[in-house]
C-alpha cells in the first residue's frame, strides 16, 4: 500500500519543480534524455513520471560494473546522465570526462543526507550529486551462525573452514581485496606491495578453506531463499534479503569496510546537459528519492527520505542493513587506484578462483 501511495504522489501530485530553478520546463518538450544506471536501481514509475512532467523521453539503459561504464565514456555513443561510483567519478574528473553540475538548476543540494556530504572525491559537488550509498557486509543465516559468533569474526568468517561449501562470495576483485585488506588491518586503498601480497595470500586461504560459490546479483534471491549460510552482499541488497527472510541478519565487520557512494554525473560530451541537470534535481528530490529507495532497498541520498524510511513506521524500520554505518574510523571510500593496479587486481582475483 505504501508503494502505491508513493507512485500516486509522483504521478498525480508532483510539485512544479521548475518554479524556482533557472530553466524553462516547456522548452524540453519532445527531447530525449539518455540515462545510464546500474541494473535494478530505480523505480521505473519515477522515470515515467519525469517523462510526463516534462513531455520528454528517457532512454534508460543499465550496466553491471564501473569498468563497463568506463568503456562507454570512450565510445561514440553519448550519455546525458551516468551513475558511477566514487572511485570511478574521481577517475573521470581527473581525465576531464565530466562537466560541472549547474547549481542554478540543481538548487536542492541542501537536501543531501549527512552521510553523503563533503565526500573526498568531489567535496563540493562540482561534478556529481549522490544517488544511493551503501556499505559492503555479510548477510548470514542466524539459524546456522549465531550472531555473536559472526560479530566476533567479522571478515575472518570467510576463512572459517566450518562454513565450507555454505558461502557465497561476490565476484568482484575490488570488493574481494577490500575484504582481505581490512581483515589484515590495511587500508582498502593500499598500493603497498607487501600488503597486496598478504591480501592475495589471505584470499587464497579463503578459496581453499571456505570453498565459496562465486556469484553476482543472483546472490540476492539465493540468500532470501536461505540457500547458503552466509554471503558478501551490498547493504541495499541485504536490506531486501532481510525483509524477505526473518532468519537473515547483516554484519558490518568491526575491521572496517567500504562505504560506497553512487552519484549522478553529466559526461563532457552530453548532448542535452540542461535537461540532464533537471533530471538530477528531480531524482534528488524527496518524492523521487523516497520511491526509488523504497523500491530497491539502498539508502537514499535525500535526508528526509532516508529518515522517513529508516524511522518509526518506515519501510525499513528495524532493518539493520538499510542505514549505512556512519563515522566509523576504519570504514573507507574507495579511491581510484594507479593504472597498473587496475589491471593487476582483476588478474590476481581470476587466478585465485581457478586454483
Amino acid at each position: 500500500m505504501k508503494k502505491i501511495l508513493i507512485c500516486l504522489a509522483l504521478c498525480l501530485c508532483l510539485l512544479p519543480l521548475g518554479a524556482t530553478a533557472e530553466f524553462d520546463a516547456a522548452s524540453f518538450a519532445g527531447a530525449t534524455l539518455n540515462v545510464y544506471n546500474w541494473g535494478e536501481y530505480v523505480d521505473m514509475s519515477v522515470i515515467r513520471a519525469f517523462e510526463k512532467e516534462y513531455n520528454v523521453k528517457v532512454n534508460y539503459k543499465t550496466f553491471g560494473s564501473n569498468e563497463e561504464l568506463y568503456i562507454q565514456t570512450k565510445a561514440e555513443e553519448s550519455w546525458d546522465v551516468m551513475v558511477p561510483s566514487d572511485y570511478m567519478i574521481e577517475r573521470l574528473i581527473k581525465e576531464g570526462k565530466l562537466q560541472p553540475i549547474d547549481k542554478k538548476i540543481v538548487d536542492n543540494l541542501d537536501q543531501l543526507a549527512e552521510g553523503v556530504r563533503n565526500l573526498g572525491f568531489d567535496p563540493d559537488n562540482t561534478y556529481s550529486v549522490p544517488y544511493f550509498w551503501q556499505t559492503v557486509g555479510i548477510v548470514y543465516d542466524t539459524t546456522e551462525i549465531p550472531r555473536e559468533e559472526m560479530e566476533a569474526q567479522g571478515w575472518e568468517a570467510f576463512r572459517n573452514p566450518a562454513y565450507a561449501g555454505h558461502a557465497y562470495m561476490y565476484d568482484s576483485s575490488r570488493d574481494a581485496f577490500m575484504v582481505a585488506e581490512k581483515a589484515l588491518g590495511y587500508s582498502a586503498n593500499t598500493t603497498d606491495e607487501a600488503e597486496i601480497e598478504a591480501a592475495n595470500a589471505w584470499l587464497q586461504d579463503m578459496h581453499r578453506n571456505l570453498k565459496p560459490s562465486y556469484v553476482t546479483d543472483e546472490v540476492i534471491d539465493s540468500m532470501a531463499e536461505g540457500l547458503k549460510w552466509m554471503a558478501l552482499v551490498y547493504s541495499g541488497d541485504a536490506a531486501y534479503i532481510l525483509s524477505e527472510n526473518e532468519d537473515m541478519a547483516y554484519c558490518t565487520p568491526y575491521q572496517g569496510t567500504n562505504v560506497a557512494v553512487d552519484a549522478m554525473v553529466i559526461p563532457a560530451n552530453a548532448k542535452n546537459p540542461e535537461l540532464a541537470n533537471v533530471f538530477i534535481r528531480y531524482m534528488l528530490g524527496y518524492e523521487a528519492s523516497l520511491a526509488n529507495s523504497t523500491e530497491v532497498g539502498y539508502a537514499s541520498a535525500n535526508a528526509q527520505a532516508l529518515a522517513e524510511l529508516s524511522g518509526p513506521g518506515g519501510e525499513y524500520e528495524g532493518n539493520e542493513a538499510y542505514l549505512p554505518r556512519m563515522g566509523y574510523e576504519k570504514d573507507e571510500v574507495f579511491v581510484d587506484l594507479p593504472a597498473e593496479w587496475q589491471s593487476r587486481q582483476p588478474d590476481l582475483w581470476e587466478r585465485i578462483k581457478i586454483q
